[in-house]
């Protein structure tokens, strides 16, 4: 198992890694809305959408992976109100449409309105 860590995503601010990978499979652990320089969680659920998934870019990239390797995303909510604004900025990051499921939860970490979670593969 090799740890995966990158300054140009947030650091874990908890005991996980950013993501582990093992053998040609990556798992990253969540992603929420945090601007890594300032480990600041930006507004609104589209913003916080769109730097989930440039978190998870970079996070990927360190690996040699890209958005295209992700097979499974897990995508939480703290408002499923919000899962048409997010599954649209998604789509922009995931066209090739890996697995997916998304719930609404009570709360997420940081009181963020979304976090993203993948598994990428390289065959």
């Amino acid at each position: 198992m090799q740890k995966i860590h990158t300054d140009k995503a947030p650091k874990a601010i908890w005991p996980y890694s950013q993501a582990v990978l093992v053998w040609n499979i990556l798992y990253s652990s969540w992603q929420i809305g945090l601007n890594p320089q300032t480990m600041e969680l930006v507004e609104w659920i589209e913003n916080q959408t769109h730097q989930v998934c440039k978190n998870l870019k970079e996070v990927l990239n360190k690996a040699w992976f890209d958005l295209e390797n992700v097979v499974k995303t897990t995508i939480f909510l703290s408002n499923i109100e919000d899962f048409s604004k997010v599954n649209e900025i998604y789509g922009q990051y995931f066209s090739h449409k890996p697995a997916r499921s998304t719930v609404e939860v009570a709360k997420l970490p940081l009181w963020a309105l979304v976090e993203i979670e993948v598994v990428a593969v390289k065959e």
